[in-house]
């Protein structure tokens, strides 16, 4: 059973579709979360990524790890409300493709936050397999942006 479903997880951060990649949180901690993102054979970039071969574009594949990562920070009492912008992205490697109506779980651990700026390492897994893993600087927004 989920922890968060989209209704609880779009109360925490600002993406919404078609741009919200994330669908449940089924595992979190302060400095850890475990996320999934169900990948429909609907979803609007298949048609043009490939045609005859769809397969999730590994930017967004990236994005999904993002959102979950700022899932679990902006769930902290002092950045509530605010937005994670990505600062850098390091040691991309892309391991399996992701097809329709395939499920990818995204596994993130902040590493480390000093004050406003912080990291994480991120995998996503289908069935069990490594699709992606990354390490990812943000920056939290202030309140008013």
């Amino acid at each position: 059973m989920a922890l968060m479903n989209q209704a609880d997880i779009k109360k925490i951060i600002p993406h919404r579709e078609p741009f919200l990649l994330v669908d449940e949180v089924l595992e979190m901690t302060e400095e850890t979360i475990v996320a999934r993102k169900h990948v429909r054979s609907d979803e609007y970039y298949f048609a043009g990524h490939f045609p005859g071969e769809p397969i999730m574009p590994g930017v967004l594949i990236v994005e999904a790890l993002a959102q979950a990562g700022a899932i679990c920070v902006l769930s902290r009492a002092a950045f509530r409300g605010r937005t994670a912008y990505f600062g850098r992205i390091n040691n991309v490697r892309f391991r399996r493709k992701v097809l329709p109506g395939e499920t990818l779980d995204l596994h993130l651990t902040i590493t480390n936050i000093r004050g406003t700026v912080g990291s994480g390492s991120g995998k996503a897994f289908v069935n069990g397999k490594l699709a992606c893993s990354a390490e990812l600087t943000f920056v939290i927004g202030d309140e008013n942006s």
